[in-house]
């Protein structure tokens, strides 16, 4: 037996399991402080008890108010819920493009997809559209939709220019096309008139009022595309390192970089169609992540998950507790805290670069 393998294959799985444990413990005790904290407190033993009786569809004591109830199983609880998911999207699909383009200023709106997913919801407010059969799903629906078709056209117009998808030709495509459908949306407002204050809204970002039906909603794309991020995990180590030398460890550079992309631009279109476009997660809790977990997206691209997911859920808490009853859009709430931690964890790092 190879010891030395063993050993760091053990403690590999060993940190795995840790990993996850830690992760799912920080989520749960920040979704319940989600559903017991806001502008009315419920004892977090009140709280935790409706949870879990609502879990196993056990009947509720009469000792609790039915008003408590109501408050964390059909106010709160969804909203906890979708921020969970936004923000674990936002997170995992950050991590996947700074690995992937090798760029530790990359986010899931380098590329442009949100940009495309803002045009595509803005669109259906300002013209008031309502498909028959979606309903009040268009404007998710169309955001989700458009994104994917942003994506395609990038991929599209790089083949065109070139016939390897090397990472510096994306993201300058990603800038391109994201200033293009930035100036459409700054068209929009201008032109737009009663519906002003709904899409700037909506741009600033929220998961108030979205109820269970936009969580499932985005459940499925989310799926899809962190599996498709957790099975290339291992190529994005390799991807890291340059094509070439992913080429040479025998990885399908080509295909892998194309399934990556799909899996972050599902996981970002997804979010950006249900709570609207909330910055800095996407950048910062990678960044915080790689600091304390080390660079290895094996364990990467699952913390973010949770830790994007508890961040959110924290910050939603804020949003709707500092000026309380009134709410903050969640999106400025990320980018006051994102930005100023960002900064200092980029003076930080060049720093070490100097005295290295």
């Amino acid at each position: 037996m190879n010891w030395p393998n063993w050993c760091i294959r053990m403690y590999l799985r060993s940190s795995i399991v840790l990993s996850y444990g830690g992760g799912i413990l920080f989520v749960g005790l920040c979704m319940i402080a989600g559903v017991s904290l806001g502008s009315i407190s419920i004892p977090v033993s009140v709280s935790s008890d409706i949870l879990w009786r609502a879990l196993w569809n056990v009947k509720m004591p009469e000792r609790i108010p039915e008003s408590d109830i109501a408050i964390v199983l059909n106010i709160r609880l969804p909203r906890v819920i979708l921020a969970a998911l936004v923000g674990a999207a936002l997170a995992a699909a950050g991590a996947a493009f700074q690995g992937l383009l090798k760029n530790p200023l990359a986010d899931p709106y380098t590329l442009g997809v949100s940009s495309g997913s803002a045009l595509g919801a803005v669109v259906v407010l300002y013209a008031g559209v309502s498909l028959p059969v979606l309903g009040s799903f268009t404007l998710p629906v169309i955001s989700i939709i458009t994104g994917f078709l942003t994506l395609f056209f990038i991929l599209a117009f790089v083949r065109w220019i070139e016939k390897t998808l090397r990472t510096e030709t994306i993201i300058l495509a990603g800038i391109i096309v994201s200033s293009f459908l930035g100036s459409f949306l700054s068209l929009i407002i201008a032109l737009t008139g009663e519906e002003l204050r709904q899409i700037i809204s909506w741009l600033l970002g929220s998961v108030s009022m979205r109820g269970f039906e936009y969580a499932g909603l985005m459940l499925p794309f989310f799926i899809i595309g962190l599996i498709l991020l957790m099975g290339n995990r291992r190529e994005l180590n390799a991807l890291v390192f340059g094509e070439e030398t992913a080429k040479t460890l025998g990885v399908n550079t080509g295909k892998r970089s194309l399934l990556i992309l799909t899996g972050a631009s599902l996981l970002t279109g997804s979010a950006v169609a249900v709570s609207g476009t909330i910055g800095f997660v996407g950048l910062v809790v990678p960044h915080l992540v790689r600091l304390l977990a080390g660079p290895d997206h094996r364990l990467l691209l699952p913390l973010s998950v949770f830790t994007g997911a508890g961040f959110l859920v924290l910050t939603d808490l804020g949003a709707r507790t500092i000026i309380a009853p009134s709410e903050l859009p969640i999106g400025v709430i990320t980018a006051m805290l994102g930005a100023p931690v960002f900064g200092i964890l980029l003076y930080h790092q060049r720093r070490l670069q100097r005295k290295g």
